[in-house]
């Protein structure tokens, strides 16, 4: 029976149509499943960077309000890109949503290919780090990544 087989399979070349269907639907399955994979980590990194210079945007409004004995309310735009020259480069904007005063600020950080925000307020002591559109690229569901 075994020799038997053996002698049929010897005997076959190529592949049939059916076999070659199969093949062709496990692949379409496959990148149907890996390419939304595929351009969701790419957003993520996209948004990595924007954290990244919301990062480097507070540790010059730190470093702005150190310079001016505690007080945050004279750090602008050009006074962080004074202390920290990269910030708003790499296709980054930073901006400041609203005025600093002397204990509170944010710093906002929006990616250019994404459109993704990432944002750090800080009112007194306390941080809170918010970014938009939840749930989307680097942005949590719900809005925070601190």
């Amino acid at each position: 029976m075994l020799l038997k087989l053996r002698e049929r399979m010897a005997s076959e070349k190529g592949f049939t149509l059916i076999e070659l269907l199969v093949v062709m639907l496990i692949i379409g399955i496959l990148a149907a499943i890996a390419i939304p994979t595929f351009f969701n980590q790419k957003q993520k990194a996209n948004d990595s960077s924007a954290k990244a210079m919301a990062h480097t945007a507070q540790t010059a409004m730190e470093t702005c309000g150190t310079d001016n004995n505690g007080s945050y309310a004279t750090c602008d735009l050009t006074a962080l890109q004074n202390i920290e020259q990269s910030i708003g480069a790499g296709g980054n904007t930073v901006s400041l949503p609203a005025a600093a005063t002397a204990t509170s600020y944010q710093v906002r950080a929006t990616n250019g290919t994404t459109g993704h925000w990432f944002q750090i307020d800080r009112t007194g002591g306390t941080f809170t780090f918010t970014c938009n559109p939840g749930g989307q690229g680097g942005c949590p569901t719900g809005g925070n990544w601190g």
